[in-house]
């Protein structure tokens, strides 16, 4: 039985990980937790740095979302945490997102 929650419990743990890490991808979202002072939570930047496992081939494979990813780089920088808590600098990320996506919409296929 000890094997069974285990499991469970590591999956729970991988599942709401995989949630987590793929939200990092949404500017709105990026800009909430930068509004609302988790970035300035020393402990939360050590989880965003525990997170960059995530960058490894046995890991991001279950990602949809790998800009998730990029943003996950960018978060290790104390500039870009802190210019995520001004609108205007969630908007630009976003209209620059916007257009990665448009234009590799373009060139793919």
């Amino acid at each position: 039985m000890e094997g069974e929650e285990a499991y469970r419990s590591n999956r729970e743990r991988f599942e709401a990980e995989l949630e987590f890490v793929q939200a990092l991808a949404n500017p709105e979202y990026l800009h909430y937790l930068a509004q609302n002072r988790y970035f300035d939570d020393d402990a939360f930047v050590r989880y965003l740095c525990y997170l960059q496992y995530w960058r490894e081939p046995r890991y991001c494979r279950y990602l949809v979302f790998p800009h998730c990813l990029r943003m996950l780089e960018l978060l290790q920088t104390a500039s870009f945490r802190s210019a995520l808590k001004r609108s205007d600098f969630k908007d630009i990320v976003f209209r620059q997102q916007h257009w990665h996506w448009k234009y590799r919409a373009c060139t793919s296929g």
